[in-house]
């Protein structure tokens, strides 16, 4: 368990660093970080983006945070293993959807029960945003949830039609700013993000909502191959964390890895889902963290 008040310095609080996948920005900065704060002492300081940029960061060394999460587990054991770090915990999973605007035709549409594909494949151009799918597992996971929707429901050329339409938008924290400026009509999204945003939100079939462990399989028929040639196959949405191996603040990075362990309502709500599979531990976890 994490210990009050662990981080104090002379009255003040020490910051703990965490690059941090997009999708988790409210939930770390509204939810876990002031009563990480209260209960440690350690301020949080985060920073947040698609989880490849995340990953691209640490192996450039462009940044060395305490802790590292990942939207997608086997993406960031991919990438970091064996430099930045040796083990990771897996703590929350989510699930696929669109979130949309009502007061748009479109997003009147979906509330009447259209289903969401025909709307979608109607679209006009830059009405639906994704994010960006060469920087983000949610925006390659919004083009496999297009390949597998085209084969649920007999869609033919639906991916390549939708990508020709959607919007990309670089920076996934502002995915669902277009929305609430009435610049887009809806987005494809994570569960949690609608949650925190208080956007009507559709979820998408266990087929590819990503969010059914038992749908693996089928899931892993999708792939997508980013600008800088790693190659991502379909599997759950499953969030993990790390502490990096040359941490300036390692303590407090284990303090904060823990914290997230220890608090699954914190997480739960915000829209994430934590199951009986989790917390699981990956690789080799510092002696003392408890999974």
């Amino acid at each position: 368990m994490v210990g009050a008040a662990a981080g104090c310095l002379g009255g003040q609080a020490t910051a703990v660093s965490l690059l941090s996948a997009g999708s988790l920005a409210r939930t770390f900065e509204d939810h876990v970080g002031p009563a990480f704060e209260a209960a440690t002492g350690y301020r949080l300081h985060g920073e947040y983006y698609g989880s490849n940029a995340v990953m691209r960061r640490v192996e450039s060394e462009t940044a060395r945070p305490d802790v590292i999460t990942s939207a997608d587990a086997t993406l960031l054991r991919d990438r970091l293993y064996g430099t930045a770090t040796d083990w990771d915990v897996s703590f929350a999973t989510n699930s696929l959807g669109l979130a949309y605007d009502t007061a748009t035709d479109l997003g009147s549409r979906l509330a009447d029960g259209v289903p969401w594909y025909e709307v979608a494949a109607e679209s006009e151009s830059g009405e639906i945003a994704i994010s960006d799918p060469d920087l983000d597992p949610l925006g390659y996971r919004a083009v496999m949830a297009f390949d597998l929707a085209a084969a649920e429901h007999g869609l033919g050329e639906f991916r390549d039609t939708m990508l020709q339409r959607v919007y990309q938008e670089p920076a996934e924290p502002q995915l669902l700013a277009g929305i609430e400026s009435g610049d887009r009509a809806a987005a494809v999204v994570y569960h949690n993000m609608a949650v925190e945003h208080d956007l009507p939100f559709i979820g998408f079939p266990p087929a590819y909502s990503f969010g059914t462990p038992a749908a693996a399989e089928r899931y892993a028929t999708a792939t997508y191959t980013t600008d800088d040639g790693y190659t991502a196959r379909g599997r759950p949405v499953i969030y993990n964390a790390t502490v990096h191996a040359d941490a300036t603040n390692p303590t407090a990075g284990r303090q904060l890895v823990q914290f997230l362990l220890d608090n699954p309502d914190r997480l739960t709500d915000t829209g994430l889902s934590v199951g009986s599979q989790l917390p699981r531990a990956h690789g080799s976890p510092p002696e003392g963290l408890t999974v």
